[in-house]
């Protein structure tokens, strides 16, 4: 059976010594295109657009910072421990999605301090345009050939020549494409609830669903961290089971909430 063969070079251009990656442009793009979206939500709840300007750079750091540091201390401790200057080396890759959700997590909070927003108001509209950001890094590992699946016989599957000649499952747009159903799904749900439902649920649906599919997906990919432990699952399933708890007990709670109050 033949196999679409990907072979795409992960840099887009090269200027002198500068390189500029598609994962970066897919990265820092994605976060403008969520802030048009969250623009469109600012503006129907009359909040002032500008302060998604900033809210942009704190999204940014929080992301990279959080990110970078799950990645050396939960993916590779080992080696990161003994080489703490390469922590620093955010350009050689290594970005953990659930550390950048915790990184943005406390720079939301300091964001909403400052600008004297509700908290949970702001994860939530924030929450519906997160998977953009999500779906576009997971095509950006796609371009670098990274975070492979493991290897299948699946007409669809890849051959990612610049590593093997295996065909493996593309799980990169897997995960890419559950983001992208789940930013329209947060998106109609916004649309048709009211505000504090939407405060209320949106939360605890994006954790359950988000994480839940990352756990599920763990299934077709390739070990990513270097070192093993006694328990059934990768480091991936681990690291999500507790955002699909409390997503879940959020979305318990949420729904609750809003009933209650509807009655």
């Amino acid at each position: 059976m033949e196999h679409f063969v990907w072979s795409a070079d992960p840099v887009l251009l090269h200027v002198g010594p500068l390189q500029l990656r598609w994962y970066g442009l897919l990265f820092v793009g994605s976060f403008f295109v969520a802030l048009k979206v969250a623009s469109v939500i600012f503006k129907k709840e009359g909040k002032d657009p500008a302060l998604l300007d900033n809210l942009l750079i704190y999204a940014l750091i929080g992301t990279v910072v959080g990110a970078r540091l799950m990645h050396c201390f939960a993916y590779e401790p080992d080696y990161f421990l003994a080489h703490p200057v390469e922590i620093l080396k955010v350009w050689k890759g290594g970005l953990a999605s659930h550390g950048g959700l915790l990184g943005v997590l406390v720079a939301f909070w300091i964001f909403a301090k400052r600008y004297k927003l509700d908290y949970v108001w702001l994860l939530s509209r924030m929450a519906i345009v997160g998977p953009i950001v999500a779906a576009a890094v997971r095509i950006g590992n796609f371009f670098n050939s990274e975070i492979l699946g493991l290897p299948t016989n699946l007409p669809w599957a890849v051959v990612f020549s610049r590593i093997d000649n295996l065909p493996r499952h593309p799980v990169q747009l897997y995960e890419a494409l559950a983001y992208i159903a789940l930013f329209f799904l947060l998106y109609g749900l916004w649309k048709k609830l009211t505000p504090n439902a939407t405060t209320r649920i949106i939360p605890g649906l994006f954790l359950t669903v988000m994480f839940s599919v990352r756990f599920l997906l763990e299934y077709t990919k390739t070990k990513q961290a270097d070192y093993t432990w006694d328990l059934p699952l990768t480091t991936g399933q681990a690291l999500s089971l507790p955002f699909i708890i409390i997503g879940l007990v959020w979305l318990a709670w949420g729904i609750k909430k809003v009933k209650n109050e509807e009655v």
